[in-house]
């Protein structure tokens, strides 16, 4: 009887589940992922972009077993069974507590906690799709669960937390091969980068020396990797087009969830179509919902009338006047965006909804550069602490990325001017886009590049 089954993958080709793997993947809750799709709203961008969690999650079981195996033949000692039996199972399902459009409505509009920090969510659909007794008869649930959560477990012992979902992790090297393949964009990391992986200290970390020697092929291998996140994030993440559509998708919900015609859990039971079939059913009497879902059905996009961007101009923001913004205008603290919103419709006498407030978490640290790496015999460090040049403007760049952007219908073009003026008082700063629009927000950024 054949104990493994063989899975055709469009990225990796093929990959190889066991039959205990097989059988978490036929539960009702693993299946769900076939319908939320990977980058959400990134599809009116990128039309291949329709790739799922179900995909990526096969991918990063296959990317974990292939760092295991790595680390076994670095380091001579083979993997316990048990703790690979863990971390395949753990990458398997680590992105089964997201819902619908998640990142959007987590980490831009922050109407949710993370789809990792909410331990009532993984167990509801834990419990509710037969994963839960599927995991529990495979003696796995209570170690799954940890790493899923990161709990004491996981940080005390972190090697196997860091093979799935650390820095440069499973779940990175497949995302980063995904995304780029189906968004069409001419970029891959070298599978070279497996051989440096080791295991040191009970941490996952990569190897840049050998035989005591600095190897500077192998940082340039690691620094390859942090180029292409960051290059997913400018173009894919945070393209200002899935910027527009995702704030109108998370303004609409945010609006379904305050006239209560829609309950937070039954986001758990969702996919992508059916979250949207649901929201245009119940929003029938409510214009302003119904009027967003249906701009969005024609990619009516709002438009981008005021920016604030970060580090990258000479009267820049602080960064405690940017962790000033982000308080009252992604975390919503006192419903300062709510009422900032209502005000602005209100000053435009535009209808409720029609003005949207986007403004991400202002810590966009590339986390991929905090990877541990060995530099000689016996020193671990971080890698963004050797100070190594491109690494420094890369981190530099990616936490640039940010923007304060308020968008509008374009049918309202004609009270743009007067949204901007509205715009500069309330947030007591210049709009910046007319500087993006003449290129001319990296020109301060490249100077000091330049002098250092």
């Amino acid at each position: 009887m054949r104990t493994t089954k063989t899975i055709r993958d469009a990225v990796h080709g093929d990959l190889i589940l066991t039959k205990d793997e097989m059988r978490l993947v036929d539960t009702k809750a693993f299946q769900r992922l076939r319908g939320i799709k990977q980058l959400g709203m990134s599809s009116l961008v990128y039309p291949s972009a329709v790739h799922s969690r179900f995909e990526h999650s096969l991918g990063t079981c296959a990317m974990a077993e292939r760092i295991l195996q790595a680390v076994e033949h670095n380091g001579g000692m083979p993997i316990a069974a048990e703790d690979r039996r863990v971390v395949r199972a753990a990458a398997l399902l680590h992105d089964i507590t997201h819902v619908p459009f998640g990142h959007t409505f987590e980490d831009e509009r922050r109407i949710f906690e993370r789809h990792d920090r909410d331990a009532d969510r993984l167990e509801h659909i834990l419990e509710a799709g037969g994963l839960g007794d599927e995991l529990r008869a495979q003696g796995l649930y209570q170690e799954v669960c940890g790493l899923l959560l990161k709990k004491k477990e996981a940080v005390e012992r972190p090697f196997r937390y860091e093979v799935v979902a650390g820095t440069i992790c499973a779940d990175l090297l497949d995302y980063v091969r995904r995304d780029a393949f189906f968004c069409g964009l001419n970029q891959n990391f070298d599978d070279r980068v497996f051989s440096l992986f080791i295991e040191a200290n009970q941490r996952l970390a990569l190897d840049l020396q050998r035989d005591g020697l600095f190897r500077h092929d192998a940082l340039s291998e690691l620094v390859h990797v942090l180029r292409l996140r960051y290059g997913l994030t400018e173009r894919v993440y945070y393209h200002h087009t899935k910027v527009a559509a995702g704030a109108m998708l998370s303004k609409a919900l945010e609006m379904a969830l305050t006239e209560r015609m829609f309950a937070y859990p039954e986001l758990f039971e969702l996919g992508d179509e059916s979250f949207l079939h649901v929201l245009r059913e119940r929003s029938q009497a409510f214009p302003a919902i119904r009027g967003i879902l249906e701009a969005l059905e024609r990619r009516a996009l709002y438009k981008r009338v005021y920016l604030l961007s970060r580090g990258e101009f000479d009267d820049r923001l602080s960064e405690a006047q940017i962790a000033e913004l982000e308080q009252k205008y992604h975390f919503n603290q006192g419903n300062a965006r709510t009422k900032a919103e209502s005000a602005l419709c209100r000053a435009l006498k535009l209808p409720h909804g029609s003005c949207i407030i986007y403004c991400p978490a202002a810590a966009m640290a590339l986390k991929e550069a905090r990877v541990q790496v060995r530099i000689d015999d016996g020193a671990i460090c971080s890698l963004d602490t050797l100070r190594h040049s491109e690494i420094e403007v890369l981190l530099r760049k990616h936490r640039a990325l940010w923007r304060l952007s308020v968008l509008l219908p374009a049918t309202a073009a004609d009270r743009f001017a007067k949204a901007v003026h509205w715009c500069e008082d309330t947030f007591g700063f210049p709009t910046m886009l007319p500087r993006q629009s003449r290129g001319q927000l990296m020109f301060t950024f490249a100077s000091e590049e330049s002098e250092n």
